[in-house]
């Protein structure tokens, strides 16, 4: 009974680990001396480039949350009635419906890693060990089952474009370790990217 309770307590932490997700900045640059204040932003249009359409939209609807009304969705800016395989006609229609920025985010890779974690030999906490435990010690032993725990890490591609000037002036790499679905993703990876451009400055109020 009690190897069966700490074989499920073994493998319930691993699902809680397993959970957790973690974003880190792999690389990332900046138009030398940029900054851009927020407060004079108008309107930034939110692009979001994944696998699926559903969690496109999803990502989409995140960032443009995070931009306090004025970030615009894509998927309804661009979807309908226009000609997305002309760029003259897009940067035309964005520059004059008044946008002032862009941000991208882009589904780079998914890395797939499975790691073997063997089981684990300990003793019985004392109280479980009766009078002829004592002088039978090696009778107290159980083993925790042999698992492996599969981790999955997301590159994501962040890059801002100031339409006015017509150029990229911030770009950035992010890995993910096994986010929580598109929701959670898309979360981690723009608090750590805004964290990054206020340090830098980039960023300010």
């Amino acid at each position: 009974m009690l190897k069966n309770i700490y074989a499920i307590a073994g493998l319930f932490m691993v699902v809680i680990l397993s959970s957790c997700a973690s974003t880190r900045i792999t690389s990332s640059w900046r138009e030398p001396d940029k900054q851009v204040n927020m407060q004079d932003l108008n309107k930034v249009l939110v692009v979001a480039l994944f696998r699926k359409d559903k969690d496109s939209r999803a990502a989409e609807d995140q960032m443009a949350a995070s931009l306090h009304g004025k970030g615009v969705v894509s998927y309804q800016y661009l979807g309908t009635g226009f000609d997305k395989k002309n760029e003259e006609v897009i940067r035309d229609r964005i520059k004059a419906d008044g946008f002032d920025a862009a941000v991208t985010m882009r589904l780079v890779d998914v890395d797939k890693e499975v790691t073997y974690i063997p089981g684990r030999m300990t003793t019985y906490p004392s109280y479980f060990r009766s009078f002829s435990g004592y002088y039978y010690r090696s009778w107290n032993y159980y083993n925790t089952p042999d698992r492996y725990a599969t981790t999955r890490t997301y590159t994501v591609e962040i890059n801002v474009f100031s339409i006015k000037e017509d150029r990229i002036i911030w770009s950035g790499l992010t890995e993910t370790s096994d986010p929580d679905g598109i929701d959670r993703l898309t979360q981690n990876v723009v608090r750590v990217v805004e964290k990054r451009m206020r340090k830098e400055g980039f960023i300010t109020k």
